[in-house]
């Protein structure tokens, strides 16, 4: 009961924090600086409120139509929003929008436990690519997304693990176990990650230094532990011939109530072709 209560507090408090966070991107918004259009449209999406968002990204590409970044976040939401031939056409056109240019890194909207941003702009931009082609269940095109998002992977161990992760992932799905397993070489015990830790878990489970109810234990996770190692473990069962199991864990983690979070719409994604 009193876990119950302490987690209703909680939550209760995060989302006055997420609306006071909104209240303030308002008042800083101003049209003529993309900068601030961009952090209106993300403090609408971590309310749930895509559509919103969306809209946002759109009035300020009207404005702009030659900033990278609105388009990456106008893109990201399109996946949220499952609109996925949308996200690609804005991740595409971002791409060219960056080619020759330095990389820069992004600030974080939810900071990490040392309040270090790590992510980049040419990272999330390829990363998403990648994403959005292997939501469409395109893996070929996942693949070489993934292969120029890992150009960009390498300036710190959380990056390159997300990376080698979903492109570990995709050369599973395309039956090329030799790539595969190159990729795990490069995971090692002594690697610094700071945020990706579910992603380097489920690396040392496909290595076997991990089992996977060291990672996943449904009786007792939280959603968002279900939708992002659920996603990994029932991936794991799927390459090993145990479809009925990876159906069962796809089904547990589109269950649960994180909607918004990869591994969720991975597993929606994989269902529906599975079905």
């Amino acid at each position: 009961m009193l876990a119950a209560l302490l987690f209703a507090t909680a939550a209760l408090q995060a989302q006055s924090s997420l609306e006071q966070n909104l209240a303030q991107a308002q008042a800083a918004y101003n049209p003529k600086d993309p900068e601030t259009i961009v952090w209106l449209g993300r403090r609408q999406a971590y309310l749930g409120r895509f559509d919103e968002a969306i809209a946002t990204y759109t009035k300020g590409i009207a404005m702009h139509p030659t900033s990278a970044k609105l388009y990456r976040h106008r893109g990201h939401r399109y996946i949220s929003a499952r609109q996925f031939d949308l996200a690609l056409a804005d991740f595409h056109l971002a791409t060219k929008l960056i080619a020759g240019k330095p990389d820069e890194i992004e600030p974080d909207g939810r900071p990490n436990k040392l309040n270090k941003p790590l992510s980049t702009l040419h990272f999330n931009i390829w990363y998403h690519v990648g994403l959005a082609h292997y939501l469409k269940g395109d893996f070929s095109k996942a693949l070489a997304a993934y292969l120029e998002c890992m150009k960009v992977s390498r300036n710190n161990d959380d990056s390159f693990v997300a990376t080698s992760d979903w492109l570990y992932m995709t050369y599973r799905r395309l039956n090329d176990q030799a790539a595969a397993a190159k990729v795990l070489e490069a995971i090692h015990d002594k690697m610094e990650i700071i945020e990706n830790d579910s992603y380097y878990k489920r690396l040392r489970m496909y290595q076997g230094k991990l089992a996977p109810e060291a990672l996943l234990d449904t009786a007792k996770a939280d959603d968002l532990t279900i939708a992002t190692q659920g996603y990994g473990v029932g991936n794991w069962h799927l390459y090993n011939g145990r479809k009925a199991e990876a159906i069962a864990l796809f089904e547990r983690v589109t269950a649960g109530k994180e909607r918004n979070a990869f591994g969720y719409i991975a597993a929606e994604a994989d269902l529906k072709r599975l079905r």
